[in-house]
Order: C-alpha cells, then structure tokens, then sequence
C-alpha cells in the first residue's frame, strides 16, 4: 500500500530483457479483478516519443487515464538533476493515485539513468513513493547459482534504500531448470516464484520485420502483419529447394527480381494442404514489381503478407534475423499467452495478501469480465464449440486457450478447421477437433441418442444421421460428459441450438421451464434481466420459474438476488389481468422459496430507486435496491435490457440459458469475439456447479 493509501506495486528488474512489461500485464489483470479503477505508471521515458510499455499497459487498464497522465520525467531530466526529477516524479505518481484504486509502477528500461546504478535508482524511488517492489530476474542463458547470486545482490540493494519486497519473479528460465531454480529460492523471506522462457513471446511478428526493415505491404491482409515468425528462410536457390526449406510460420526472404518465379509458387505453398502454412514473404531489392505480376497477385486475393524493402538480399537477412518481438499494444496473442503463462506459475492468492487488497463494494464491467475469465481457469471445464470454421469461433478459442481458461473441442473437419486457424495466425492447437461427418466418432453418441428418443420411434440409422448435425452432436457429447458445456449460435438460429438440448439434455430437477438471462454490467454493478430471449409469454407459474432460476444464476456469478417481479404498476396501485399474472407469481415463488427476498407487482422506478421506493414500497426489503429484474413477457424484456444497455452504456453478457440439467448456452448470430469468449466463460463456471 502507497503512502496516498492507493494499493501499488513497483516492478523493476535487475537487467535488460526482464519481462517487466510481461508481468505487469499479468499484475493489471490480477488486481483489474478487484478493484473499480487500476491504471499505469512509467517514473521515467525517454523524451520526444511515446513509450511503448505506457501505450500497452493502457490500452488493459481502466478508462479515463491518458497517457501524459501516466508518466514522470525524462532521462534528460533524471541526468539533469536526479533530486528535482525524482520530486517530480513523487509529484506525478501521488496526483495518479489519487485518482484510482491501484496503480501498476514499471521501473526503467536499463537505457538511460545510468547502469549499473540504474536498479538503485528503481529502489530509491520505490522508497519514496512507499510502494512494495516485485523483483524480476532474468534466467535467460543463466544457471541457477547465476540466478541466486543476482536475486541475493538485487535483495541487498532493495534493503539498503528500505523498499519493502512484494515478491521475487524469476523469468524466462530454461524448462529443465525450472523446478531446480524454485528449490533453490524455497528458503528466501519473500515469495519468489519461476517463470518459464516462452520463445513466442520473443519471437517477432510480419509487423515487426516490415518496420525493422523499413518495408511496405504489397498484397495480403494487414491483421496477419500479428502472426509470428517462425524461422527466416532466404530463398537464395532454386524454387524447388526453398520448397524443401519451408516450416510452419515461417517468413520467406527473396530478392525482387526472383518474384516472377517465387512469388507464386510461395502463394500456392502457402494455400495448400500438403505445405506448411507461411508467415509471409519479404521481397527486397531496387527493382519495381512487374506490372503483369501486380495483376496477377491481384486477381488471386491473397492474404498472405507480401513485404517490399529497398535494401539488398543480405542486409535484409542479416537485419531481419536480429529482430525480436514484444508485447506491443495490439499483440493479443502474445498478451494473452503471457497472462496465462504468469497464472499457471504463479501464487495470485499470495501477492494479493501481501499487497493487502480489499475487494471493492462496487463492481465495474472490467472487474467482473476478469473474474468470469479467472473462475472458469480456477476449476478448468471442457466446452465444445460446434461451429469450428467461424472465424469468430476459431478467434475466441484462440484467446481461451492461450489464458487456459477452459479445453475446448471444435466441430468440423479437422484440416478445414486448423487450416483456416493458420491462415488467421491463431493458435488452436491446444484444441481437439472432431468431424461430426466421421461415423467412428458419430456412433456412441448416435447410440445414446436412438435410446433416448426411442419413444419418439428414433432408430440408430436416423440418429446416425441426425448426428451429421454439429448442434446435435456438441449437445450429445454434453449428454455424455465427453464435454462439460456447450456454446453455439454464431453461425446457426437460436431455435437451432437448443432445440437438441431440449430433447436430450432437458430441465434440471425441480424446474419445469428453461428460459433465458442477461448478465448486465452497468458502471458500478451487475443486474440480472430476465426472461428476454426464449419465453414468449409465459404464465404467473412459468414466472415464478423464471425468477427462481434467475435468482440461482444471480448467486452463481457473485449478485445477491433481490428479485424484483415488474409491471407497470407497484403494489395493489393496479388491477387487470397482467397484473394479477405478476401477483399469483409473487406468492408461488414466495411458496416455493420462502427465503428468497421478491417484490411485486413493482415498478422499474421503484425497484431501482431508493427514493421512489421509500414513497411506494417504504417497507419492502428489495424495493430500491433490486438486483434480479423478472419481467411479465418477451416484448417487454428485449426491450428493456436493449434500451439500457444503449442509454447507460451497459455490458449486456448473455442470453444465459437457465433450467437445463447440463450447460448449453446460444450466442447472437451478431456476436463479438468478445462475446464469445465470455459466454464460454460462463458456461464453464455453469458446468463448475455439475459434478453430479
């Protein structure tokens, strides 16, 4: 804790390559998860340009913060005079945290104050700004007696300027030397934790080569400027031996006045199934590209970076082989790996009491995003994704892997799915993918679908058929546990994603009804509107149903339900027959669930507003402070929950489905990656509470 009472953690390391932007991404995300606003803070950057590290912590940090509030000073000034810039940088830092929960402090890059002096520098403004420091070590190319002699000077430089020590991460270290390096910490005062070396985390980008080499692009898709090198090939050869030198993800290096016979025959490779897929091509050379070739490029659609520079064939490979990649804002995948890679090594739980957080009382769409993502990783699900070719599936299931949130199984032939997976730079390889149209994989759950809908005169040799259906066969597997859940919906109508799980899966014990619920995250809390998705118009005991299983969803995700019965009066105001509707299901849920706190017939005003519910309802425990809204039929819930997510700029997460035994959740044809990725979040915590 800082001396303005804000929670901060200064993250400094003893050399270059450290990882600090790593593990300040991950540090971010842990506290965005408790706390309403968390934000950056660099003490020193070099003038005349933006810091990279300051841009990509931002753009994960909470809004309102701009970039000049989240740095100090410069290196000219640290050299100038390093007690006047150190009063300014105590200045700007406590102006920061006034205005936030937590701040996330990224020590000095080794450029400019002055090493080997440069980590004292780090501890003294830590001292000052009273902030615990965490200490990343670098383990690359080191030894673990290498690693131990520079966490114990670091150690000793920290306790001579009197900064407190947070925690000891040990990063990059060799995967053999993993373990013996966390033995050899194990009886340090501080916790001290080892992180793997992860080389697609240091491996550069298409984007990365083209600005290290002053290029432009010439044809492709600038997105996939994201992919990852794999390795540098200079196609210094005849065509037919370049073929032999190809591997996955790798960058092909070729002089221009070779394109006429490479370039296509690089294309062709690339789009088929027999070679590995390219990261891109870099042409380099003095020469113009023939103008019969541009057209012909064209007229092919490619997109496959191709890269031109004017440089000469070896300065392009010598310039190009020393680039290195980092976590710049607008490299997820890299962010995301990263995140995960610090979650699986180290203790959350731990840091967390050391820097003695407090959950906040209110909870911003940011804080509950990353607690769905983080209880779905605590207690990992398998959820099958039946629409494997979506693009925004194949995005998604990307994302969720590489922060190992959930396993996922995609539907769809196996080399359609990871091909186009490739060609979108995404890795899902951590995913296991099965073709609904192999009868091997069809036939138990054909089996188990024949007995189910026996009664309904179903054979095995159309539940063969029906299982050709990718909805049916991601919910037959749901039935047999070969998954936990299912999401879907992307590419297929709602009707045609829950109708199988009505038929197999069916309602949970002591539900009659399956309906639906949105999770909506206004500025300062969570609500729950439901039925605004799957129920028409339902009858007073079909509400009572609703209300029951919304009050079950609301507990799940951390709301106490408050259930608030609506219609468009409040109390005995009104009569009529949709209000005597909302009264009979008032009494029923009272009957069935005599401690669950409801309210209604109530107006929205009155169920939100403490002020209007103390004139109507002064003595009603849910009046004013509702946090489960069941509304009398379909019109009107669509419309409210889309009328206040435009208005008050709500997060709308969901339909939920609620009711059924096992977890199978729709998606909007309209769906974000993001969306999605939520979604699959929450039905995995769904799944958390089925083990039975």
């Amino acid at each position: 804790m800082s001396q303005s009472g804000t929670t901060s953690v200064y993250i400094a390391g003893t050399d270059t390559a450290s990882g600090k932007t790593m593990i300040g991404l991950a540090i971010l995300q842990v506290l965005s998860r408790l706390v309403a606003t968390v934000t950056v803070f660099r003490p020193v950057v070099r003038a005349g340009r933006a810091n990279a590290v300051v841009q990509t912590l931002l753009s994960r940090s909470s809004p309102g913060f701009s970039y000049d509030d989240c740095v100090g000073v410069s290196y000219d000034d640290v050299h100038a005079n390093p007690d006047r810039a150190l009063e300014q940088i105590m200045a700007r830092y406590r102006s920061l945290a006034s205005r936030c929960d937590a701040v996330v402090i990224v020590g000095t890059d080794y450029t400019g104050v002055g090493a080997p002096t440069e980590f004292a520098f780090n501890a003294r403004v830590a001292s000052n700004l009273g902030t615990p420091m965490l200490l990343v070590v670098t383990g690359l190319g080191r030894s673990v007696s290498e690693i131990s002699a520079a966490v114990e000077v670091a150690r000793a430089e920290l306790a001579a300027a009197h900064v407190a020590e947070l925690a000891i991460v040990v990063n990059r270290a060799a995967d053999d030397l993993v373990e013996p390096i966390r033995k050899a910490l194990d009886d340090l005062s501080v916790p001290a934790f080892v992180l793997p070396e992860v080389p697609s985390l240091s491996a550069p980008t298409m984007g990365d080569l083209m600005a290290a080499c002053d290029g432009q692009l010439l044809f492709g898709d600038r997105l996939l400027l994201r992919r990852e090198i794999g390795r540098l090939v200079v196609a210094a050869m005849p065509f037919p031996q370049v073929l032999d030198k190809l591997a996955e993800g790798a960058a092909v290096i070729a002089s221009v006045d070779q394109a006429g016979e490479l370039l296509p025959g690089l294309i062709a490779a690339h789009e088929s199934a027999t070679f590995p897929y390219l990261s891109g091509v870099i042409l380099n050379g003095e020469m113009e590209l023939p103008a019969s070739l541009r057209r012909l490029i064209d007229g092919l659609d490619i997109t496959l970076p191709v890269i031109l520079t004017r440089r000469a064939t070896f300065e392009t490979a010598v310039s190009l082989s020393a680039v290195t990649g980092s976590l710049a804002q607008g490299a997820e995948a890299k962010i995301d790996t990263a995140c995960g890679v610090f979650t699986d090594a180290v203790d959350q739980r731990v840091l967390l009491e050391r820097l003695h957080v407090a959950r906040a009382t209110c909870v911003t769409p940011l804080m509950f995003e990353q607690d769905l993502l983080e209880r779905a990783r605590a207690d990992r699900r398998h959820i099958v994704l039946p629409e494997g070719t979506d693009e925004r599936i194949l995005r998604a299931a990307d994302i969720l892997l590489r922060r190992g949130v959930v396993d996922l199984t995609l539907l769809g032939a196996e080399d359609v799915v990871r091909n186009t997976a490739a060609r979108l730079a995404l890795d899902i390889s951590a995913a296991n993918v099965i073709d609904p149209q192999d009868a091997a994989a069809r036939e138990p759950l054909a089996a188990e679908f024949a007995r189910l809908r026996a009664g309904k005169g179903v054979t095995l040799e159309a539940a063969r058929d029906v299982l050709t259906d990718v909805s049916y066969f991601g919910t037959l597997m749901v039935q047999l546990r070969h998954a936990d859940g299912m999401v879907s919906g992307a590419a297929h109508t709602t009707t045609h994603t829950i109708r199988p799980a009505f038929e197999v899966i069916k309602t949970a014990p002591g539900t009659a009804l399956v309906s639906s619920a949105f999770l909506m995250c206004l500025a300062d809390r969570v609500l729950v509107y439901a039925d605004c998705a799957v129920n028409p118009n339902p009858d007073a005991e079909q509400l009572a149903d609703i209300a029951i299983s919304s009050a079950a969803t609301a507990a799940q995700f951390a709301v106490e339900p408050r259930v608030a019965m609506l219609s468009y009066s409040t109390g005995n105001s009104g009569s009529g027959a949709d209000v005597e509707k909302v009264r009979q299901a008032v009494l029923l849920v009272r009957q069935r669930r005599p401690d669950l706190p409801v309210e209604g017939p109530i107006q929205y005003d009155a169920a939100v507003d403490p002020a209007v519910a103390r004139a109507k309802m002064p003595d009603s425990p849910v009046a004013g402070r509702a946090t489960v809204f069941i509304v009398p039929d379909l019109n009107t819930g669509n419309t409210l929950y889309k009328a206040v997510q435009r208005s008050a700029g709500a997060v709308a997460i969901g339909p939920v489905l609620q009711g059924l035994r096992r977890p199978v959740n729709d998606l909007s044809r309209g769906a974000t990656v993001h969306d999605i990725v939520n979604t699959v979040a929450i039905t995995a915590i769904q799944a958390q509470g089925d083990d039975g």
